[in-house]
C-alpha cells in the first residue's frame, strides 16, 4: 500500500538567504525521503550567493519542489524569514495538505526522517507540533539544551495544520524567538508539542551564528530571554549551566549580560502577559524538578558515603 494513502499529508516551506554552502545537503535528504511531501516550496529570501542556482538543478527531476524568488534586502532578522515562509505558503493555497512544516536550509537527516513524524503525528491527533533533536558539532540538543523535550527546534517544525491556523501562525518579530513563540502558544491553546529523541538532524550552522560570532550569538540569545517573558531565576540557573559549556564562562557570561541589558533597557515584549504567565510558570515547575533531582542524587551520594 502506498503511504501516503495510510499517512497525513504534508508540505513543506524554506527560507533561504545564502545558504549556498550548506542547501545542497537539504536537497540531497529531502530527496531520498521515504515520504515525499505534496509541495516543498524553497523561497530564495534576496540571496546574493548561488543559493537559486542550487536549487534549480533540483526542479526538472523533482516537480514537487518549486523555487520562489524574492527581492534582494540589505538587512537580516527574522521577522523576514517569517514573511518569506508566508510567501512561500501563499503557493499552496490549491495544496490539500494536513500538516505543514517550517525546514531550514542548512540541516541534513535520515530517509525516514519525515515518515516517523508523519507516524508519530498520526498516532497522536492531540500532537500539535513534531520534532526532532538535533546536533551541531559539540553540540546536541538532547543534553546542552535547557528547553526540554517540549520544545521543538524551529530548523524543522511540522504542525498539525489546525495548531498552525490556531495560533495564526509565525509571529514575525525582529529580534527572534518565532519558533519558540509558535510552540509554546501551541501549548498554551492545548495542543502535545514533542521532540522526539529516536530521530535527529544536524544542523550545519551553529545556532544563531549567521553573520555574527558566537558571544553576541549567546548575547542575543539573553536578550531574548528576556523579551519572551523567562522568569529571572530561571536565567541565573541557566547561565550558571552555561558556564560550564563551551565557550566555557563566557557563554553564560554573555547570556546573562544580554538578559541584563535588556532588563535595564526594559526592551520591548513582543508577546502576550498570558504567554509570559503561562511560560514562567513551565520554568519553576521544570526548574523545581531539577532541583528535586540534584537533591535526591545529593542525598543518595551522602548516604553511600555513610560508614558501614
Amino acid at each position: 500500500m502506498d503511504q501516503r494513502s495510510v499517512l497525513p499529508s504534508y508540505v513543506l516551506v524554506t527560507p533561504a538567504r545564502n545558504e549556498e554552502a550548506f542547501i545542497e545537503k537539504t536537497l540531497e535528504s529531502m530527496i531520498r525521503q521515504t515520504v515525499l511531501p505534496a509541495k516543498w516550496v524553497i523561497v530564495n529570501d534576496g540571496s546574493t550567493d548561488a543559493t537559486a542556482s542550487i536549487v534549480s538543478r533540483y526542479l526538472e527531476k523533482n516537480p514537487w519542489i518549486k523555487l520562489v524568488n524574492l527581492p534582494q534586502r540589505r538587512e537580516r532578522h527574522f521577522a523576514a524569514k517569517v514573511h518569506a515562509f508566508n510567501a512561500g505558503r501563499e503557493r499552496l493555497q490549491n495544496v490539500g495538505y494536513e500538516l505543514i512544516g517550517n525546514l531550514d536550509g542548512d540541516i541534513s537527516f535520515d530517509a525516514d526522517h519525515f515518515g516517523f513524524l508523519l507516524g508519530k503525528l498520526k498516532a497522536d491527533p492531540k500532537l500539535g507540533v513534531a520534532g526532532t533533536i538535533f546536533r551541531e558539532e559539540n553540540y546536541s540538543s538532547e543534553t546542552d539544551s535547557f528547553e526540554g523535550q517540549n520544545h521543538v527546534a524551529g530548523q524543522c517544525q511540522l504542525f498539525r495544520r489546525e495548531c498552525f491556523e490556531e495560533i495564526g501562525g509565525y509571529c514575525p518579530n525582529k529580534a527572534g524567538g518565532i519558533d519558540w513563540i509558535a510552540v509554546t502558544s501551541a501549548r498554551m491553546k492545548g495542543w502535545k508539542t514533542t521532540s522526539f529523541r529516536e530521530k535527529s538532524f544536524f544542523h550545519y550552522r551553529h545556532l544563531g551564528t549567521a553573520e555574527r560570532n558566537v558571544f553576541a550569538a549567546m548575547f542575543s540569545y539573553g536578550e531574548k530571554d528576556y523579551y519572551l517573558g523567562g522568569h529571572p531565576l530561571w536565567e541565573l540557573f541557566r547561565l550558571t549551566y552555561r558556564m560550564a559549556k563551551r565557550p566555557y564562562f563566557t557563554g553564560g557570561l554573555a547570556l546573562g549580560l544580554g538578559y541584563g541589558w535588556a532588563m535595564l533597557r526594559r526592551a520591548r515584549r513582543p508577546v502576550s502577559k498570558e504567554l509570559i504567565k503561562f511560560h514562567r510558570k513551565e520554568q519553576m515547575r521544570k526548574l523545581k524538578g531539577i532541583l528535586k533531582t540534584l537533591l535526591t542524587l545529593k542525598s543518595v551520594d551522602n548516604f553511600k558515603a555513610l560508614p558501614d
